[in-house]
C-alpha cells in the first residue's frame, strides 16, 4: 500500500484554488476517507502551519488533529539527521540549509524516510542554491514525490459533485 504525506502548500492551493470548500467538498471528504485507511497524512509541523491561518482551513486542520497531522517519533529522529547531512553536504548557501532546517519541510522529509511516505507538494525540482526545495530533498535522499495531481491518478480518485445546497 503506498503512503502518502502531504506537505503544506497542497492544503493551501486546494483551498485557494481547484478544490475549495464551498464548491469541491468531496476533495476534502476523500483526504478524510484516506486518512481513515492511512493511505494519507500530513504531519504535526504543517498542521501547525495551517492553523495559523484562522480560516476554514484552519478550522478544518484543528478538527482533524493528530490521526490526520502526526507526531514525530522515535523512527524519525535518526531520519532527522539523515536529512540534515545530506543539506549539509550539498552546495546550498549557509542560510537556505539554516532555513531549511528550522521549517516544517525538513520535518516532513525526515517522516517520510523514517516511514516510507511518498512526498506530495505542489513545488518542482530547483538548480537555485538559495533554497532547499522538498523534491531535491527527495531525490537525495531517495524517496518519491510527487504531485497531488499524480497522487490522485495513482489513486483513481473519483469526486462525486452533486448540486449545491441550498441556502435556507
Amino acid at each position: 500500500m503506498t503512503r502518502y504525506l502531504l506537505d503544506t502548500n497542497i492544503f493551501i492551493q486546494a483551498k485557494n484554488l481547484h478544490y475549495g470548500f464551498d464548491f469541491c467538498p468531496a476533495f476534502w471528504e476523500w483526504l478524510i476517507a484516506q486518512n481513515g485507511t492511512g493511505r494519507v497524512a500530513s504531519i504535526d509541523k504543517v498542521g501547525d502551519e495551517l492553523q495559523a491561518g484562522g480560516d476554514d482551513l484552519s478550522d478544518w486542520t484543528t478538527a482533524r488533529g493528530r490521526p490526520f497531522f502526526l507526531p514525530p517519533d522515535d523512527p524519525v529522529v535518526p531520519a532527522l539527521g539523515r536529512v540534515s547531512a545530506w543539506a549539509t553536504g550539498q552546495n546550498y548557501e549557509a542560510a537556505a540549509i539554516a532555513t531549511f532546517l528550522q521549517v516544517a519541510d525538513y520535518w516532513l522529509v525526515a517522516h517520510a524516510l523514517a516511514h516510507d511516505f511518498v512526498v506530495v507538494t505542489h513545488e518542482v525540482p530547483s538548480d537555485s542554491t538559495r533554497k532547499i526545495k522538498i523534491p531535491n530533498a527527495c531525490i537525495g535522499l531517495g524517496l518519491a514525490c510527487v504531485s497531488p495531481y499524480e497522487m490522485l491518478r495513482r489513486e483513481r480518485a473519483r469526486f462525486v459533485l452533486g448540486p449545491a445546497p441550498r441556502a435556507a
